[in-house]
Order: C-alpha cells, then structure tokens, then sequence
C-alpha cells in the first residue's frame, strides 16, 4: 500500500516537472486566465495536457523516438513550433495592447468566464503548439521513458522504500499532477488579477516577451539544426 501511494506520489512529481516549469506552455494559459477568466486558462491547459496524451500514446508505440534519430525531423518542428510561437506572441501583444488602451478592463476580464469561441481559441492554441515544442518530445524520450519502463527505483532518504514504474498508479499521478497544475495556475492568477487592476495588460506582455523569446530560440536552433 505504501509502495503505491510512493508511486503515485512520484507521478504526481513528474507530472509537475513537466506542466510547472516556465515556458510558452503556461505563458498562453497566464495570457489567457487573467484576460477571459479561469474557465479559459483551464482549457488552454486542457490543450498542452491532451497534447501529453498524444505523446503518452505515441511513446508507447515506439514513434516519438523518431524525432531523435531524424535531425531533419526536429529541424522542422523547432522552425516551426518558433513561428508558431512569434504568431502567438503578436497575438499576446495585441491583447496587452487592448487591455492598456482601456478597451478591456482587468477587473472584467478575470471574472468574465470567456466566450466559448475564446475558450476554444485558447485549447487550439496550447494543444498545436505543444505537439510542436522539441524540448516537449524530449522530456518523454527521457523522463517520460522512466515513466513508462516498468521497474522500480528505491528511495534511500525513506529507509530504501521502492517505486514502481511503468504501472497505471504512476500514470494516474502523472496525469494528475497536470490535472492540478492546469486548475490551480489559472486560478492563482484569477484572484491576483481581481486584486490588481493592471495585472492582466502586464501578464499578457510578459506572455508575449516569453512566447518571443522562445519563438526566436526555436528559429535559431532550427537553423543549426538544419545547416
């Protein structure tokens, strides 16, 4: 019983390796949450984790090793999650533009639970975007192949208590760790957003710098790649 519970427990852990870190993926659910409310930032969660269950799928079969052994394979998808990535930051830019030139109020935007076209928006946004983010693919051809192995590791700090991969329970706490990362990240900045009237313009323009930044690591990477 303990040795499961350790096991979900780690799941939950690499669940949250993936999903807390900062990076584009939560910089679109920050855009998001503070400018159409939770509702939205829950879905373009929603949309990063799907794109987890894919990969989580295509680990199994054997298919996202590809992407390691094909150098023109990643060439493209990093091209191509970088201007994805400057697409969306113009986008974000745009709305921090909005929401200072008093078109939007913060106050209105966080409690507003957002249109559904919106909502939607921000699902496709997240979900494309993950499935095109190397550094993603990379995360389950490593700590994603330790998820899935079957074996177990002991945890000496605990009396060398052992945990079991490759099982359902580490693959429920994975998911989960997602599952509560995607509900309360957007709600934390909800309530902050209530609290501060500028907060969402300046989350939005910090959204944008992030998805930039990131867009131009990714063309430059790829032109290594690639040349």
């Amino acid at each position: 019983m303990l040795e499961q519970a350790l096991s979900l427990l780690a799941g939950v852990a690499l669940g949250l390796s993936l999903a807390a870190p900062p990076g584009p993926m939560n910089a679109i659910i920050a855009e998001e949450s503070v400018l159409r409310g939770w509702r939205a930032g829950f879905r373009a969660g929603l949309g990063a984790m799907s794109a987890d269950a894919c990969f989580f799928v295509l680990a199994l079969a054997g298919v996202v090793t590809v992407v390691r052994d094909a150098t023109v394979v990643r060439g493209a998808l990093l091209g191509l999650g970088g201007l994805l990535m400057l697409y969306f930051a113009y986008g974000a830019a745009a709305d921090a533009n909005e929401a200072f030139g008093g078109e939007a109020s913060a106050s209105e935007t966080v409690t507003d639970g957002g249109a559904s076209g919106e909502d939607s928006k921000g699902f496709r946004k997240a979900f494309v975007l993950a499935l095109t983010n190397p550094y993603q693919i990379i995360w389950w051809l490593t700590a994603g192949v330790g998820l899935l192995d079957p074996g177990t590791f002991t945890i000496d700090a605990l009396g060398g208590l052992a945990v079991s991969t490759g099982s359902p329970i580490i693959v429920v706490g994975f998911f989960g760790g997602i599952a509560v990362w995607i509900t309360g990240f957007p709600g934390a900045l909800v309530t902050a957003g209530r609290r501060v009237d500028s907060f969402a313009p300046i989350v939005a323009g910090l959204s944008a710098l992030v998805l930039g930044l990131a867009g131009l690591s990714f063309l430059s990477e790829a032109v290594g790649t690639l040349t």
